[in-house]
């Protein structure tokens, strides 16, 4: 004769061990005395398929904030404070960038190492901004078409002034101080 599930419910017996409870067989056991206390053995569960789109999902933001976030961690910093570190000259101290036949007329040369942009906007007008874009803080690339450019979200800069001529840049290059001692451009 077998018993049925309620017969089974009265022995108060689990259908699957647990992990709280000491495995132990019907036959070890009689009038409901725990004889064995060894633990059952466990099975690592699977993964679920939800499991394993979420952690890809998650994997994938993550390499997409990385790649946007900036390159150069030591060279970030906010807009305002490399503002107030440049207009203080920089740490060149007056040493000579360029000759001023190398810097063309309606254009300029970016100086990557002294952080500075030296433009040329008319014959014999030099002006020197910062390298960084007010935007995000990236390094300009280039100087053509009368505008200072960044690459990373197109913003460009008139030679001129540094003001802004195409957004996202939210305000102009911080300008630096140079000096010209007949063809020598100097930063001060």
């Amino acid at each position: 004769m077998t018993a049925s599930r309620e017969d089974r419910a009265d022995t108060a017996e689990p259908l699957l061990p647990t992990a709280d409870r000491p495995t132990t067989t019907p036959s070890a056991r009689p009038s409901g005395l725990c004889l064995s206390t060894s633990p059952s053995p466990t099975r690592s569960p699977s993964p679920t398929r939800r499991t394993v789109v979420t952690a890809v999902g998650a994997a994938g933001l993550a390499a997409a904030l990385v790649a946007c976030g900036s390159g150069d961690d030591k060279d970030s910093e906010p807009a305002g404070e490399a503002s107030e570190k440049e207009e203080g000259g920089g740490g060149a101290g007056g040493a000579v960038l360029a000759k001023t036949a190398d810097i063309p007329v309606g254009g300029g040369k970016i100086f990557k190492d002294e952080g500075v942009v030296v433009t040329q906007p008319t014959e014999g007008q030099f002006k020197a901004f910062s390298n960084r874009c007010t935007h995000k803080q990236c390094p300009v690339t280039s100087v053509e078409g009368g505008t200072i450019n960044c690459p990373c979200h197109g913003s460009k800069f008139d030679i001129t002034d540094g003001s802004v001529k195409q957004n996202p840049a939210p305000k102009p290059l911080p300008t630096k101080t140079i000096t010209v001692e007949g063809d020598s451009i100097k930063l001060a």
